[in-house]
Parts: structure tokens; sequence; C-alpha cells
């Protein structure tokens, strides 16, 4: 079960919606401010890419990455903020938006937060085509600015998250991942984003300081939390948006299953492989191995690694003195792992 002790120190009380608003609290004015620059950066003068980009923005969701951004800008600048930390905002919400595109035509997915996806709405080609424009826009919006310091971060990103994802599918086949093999992936496909977040903020407003790096891999251990978070909702007995079970339906290799996996007889592992592999559509067979993975103690592994990778997180927040936005910082890293979706 979640564990809310430690946000709840921090004074987060309530349903999540709340907490997400004491964390926007520091940066609320620049998060407004902000909503309307991305909206200006998505403008074209193809009247059907307005139509589509206005549906985006209207349907956005909690927007924690560019929270990120403006928190860390602010905390290691003594609440100072510029309009590179704008333009960096703006072009990790274009990256993630154009990602967020192209995955619901990878994954032929219909919904996205409970609204119709683009390609649903527009066919795959149209929504292919969208994606590419927003991280184009994202790319040209830096180099435009001489923002090349932030465009490497982006850049690299990118790179990282193609790599994850072709990771993912190439050992998807054989259903070989190992621990390691399987922290590379998550490190990549997801947290690599967060990282690119953190490290953007302090490079706006403090470029070639070590804060850069300090906070790249405090996104990174954050972005770890987060998917681990993620991958013990497909174990969990409440409706989250992600029905139960969906990770081995897609025959995902999650660490719950890798440690259940590792720990199991012979026997054992073969009827786990060819189940995931076989039957992953057999809703019965799913909840076998969903109960298989929580007798063999697979959710409280992930639990334990996903708290270490929060207590690194919170390490590197305790070097630098107390402010508003540390606090929120902290409350984000708690919200990650506390969140009941």
């Amino acid at each position: 079960m979640p564990n809310f002790e430690k946000s709840e120190s921090l004074g987060t009380k309530g349903p999540p919606l709340k907490i997400v608003s004491q964390i926007k609290e520091p940066v609320d004015r620049e998060m407004e401010l902000f909503e309307q620059k991305f909206f200006e950066s998505m403008s074209s003068k193809v009247a059907l890419l307005n139509r589509i980009t206005y549906y985006i923005v209207n349907r956005k969701g909690k927007q924690m990455r560019p929270m990120f951004v403006f928190l860390t800008a602010k905390m290691v600048s003594d609440g100072e903020v510029n309009e590179r930390t704008y333009r960096g905002a703006s072009v990790i919400e274009l990256i993630h938006t154009a990602s967020l595109v192209h995955d619901d035509v990878v994954d032929d997915s219909n919904k996205r937060r409970g609204f119709f996806s683009i390609n649903a709405l527009w066919k795959n080609k149209i929504a292919v085509l969208v994606g590419d424009y927003l991280l184009s826009k994202g790319m040209l919006l830096s180099v435009e600015h001489g923002d090349y310091d932030l465009l490497r971060i982006i850049s690299v990103a990118i790179r990282e998250i193609s790599e994850g994802e072709l990771l993912q599918l190439e050992k998807a086949r054989r259903l070989d991942i190992s621990e390691e093999v399987y922290y590379e992936i998550i490190r990549q496909k997801t947290a690599t984003l967060i990282a690119a977040c953190c490290s953007l903020g302090a490079c706006s407003v403090k470029p070639d300081s070590p804060d850069v790096e300090t906070f790249r891999k405090f996104g990174e251990l954050c972005g770890m939390a987060f998917q681990i978070k993620d991958d013990l909702f497909d174990y969990g007995e409440t409706a989250i948006g992600k029905p139960t079970g969906i990770d081995i339906k897609e025959q995902k290799m999650t660490l719950p299953l890798i440690y259940a996996l590792n720990q199991a007889s012979e026997k054992d592992r073969r009827w786990l492989i060819n189940s995931v592999k076989n039957h992953n559509k057999d809703r019965k067979r799913v909840k076998e191995v969903i109960q298989f993975v929580k007798d063999a103690g697979g959710l409280e592994y992930a639990e334990s690694k996903m708290h270490e990778y929060q207590d690194q997180a919170l390490e590197i927040l305790d070097s630098y003195p107390d402010s508003p936005y540390k606090n929120s910082l902290k409350l984000m890293v708690n919200y990650v792992v506390d969140r009941k979706k």
C-alpha cells in the first residue's frame, strides 16, 4: 500500500489534486504564463494543425514536467527564472506531447486521459505527422534562440526514449529481461525525460554549473521510482485508468514479474513464461500469474526498490538550503510513489 507518512510530514493531506496544487503553488505565476507561451509555441499557419493542437492543449494533464523545470530553476537560483526557463519548459512539453501522440499510434490506443486520442479522431497518418510537427517545433524553439545547451539535453532525451522503446520491443520477443536490463529500459523510456526536465531547469538559469548534472541525476531517480510505481499498478485492486494485468497482456516484463521469475523453480518459471507468451489474453491465467507474483513477494521487492530511488532523490535535495521550491520538490518525489493513479 502507498505510504503517505512522508508526504504528511511535509503537510500533504487530502486528495491527489490538492497535493498537486500544493506542489505547484511556488510556481503558480510561472505556470500560468507558461501555458500561454506553450500554446503560442504550437501555432501554425495550417488550420487543421491549429485545431488539433487546440484540442491537445485543452486536454492537458497535471503538467508535472514543466513544474519540475520551474521548481528546479527557482531552487538553484534563489527564486529566479528567465525566458530560457520558459523555453525549456515549452520544449519539454512539446517533446513529451509528441511522444504521447506517437505512442498512441504505436499502441493503437483510442483513449488518452479519458479523452479520444489524436489517432482515434484524425487517423494514424495525421497523428504521426502532428507528432513530427510538435517534435520539430520543440527543436526549432531552441535553435532559433541559440539555446544549444538546452537543445543538447533535449536531443539526448529523445535518443534515449527511442532506444528504450526499441530495447523493450527487442527483449519482449524472448522475455529474457534481467533486472539490470529492466532498469536500463525504464531509465531510457521514462526517467530520461524527467531527468531532462530537471537538468533543463538548472541549465536555463545556471549553465555550466554542477547543479545541471546533480539535477539530471535527481530527475532520473524520480523517474525510476515513478515507473516502478506504474508497474505496481498492474497488480492493484482498484481502478486507476489502467486495467489490472495489462502489462502481462502486452507481454511487458515488469519488476514484480522479473523478481518472481528469478525466485521460481524451473517448472514454475516455464509455466510463467508460457503464460505470458501464449496465454496472455486468458483472463483466468493472467489472474493466476498476478497471484503467483504476489505470493513470490514480487510486489514487496518492487516497492523496496522504488523506495530506494525515492530516498536517493530526497538525499540530493537535503544538500540544498530550505526553500518553498525545495519543499515542493520533496512533495513531488513523495507524490510520485504515493499517488493512487
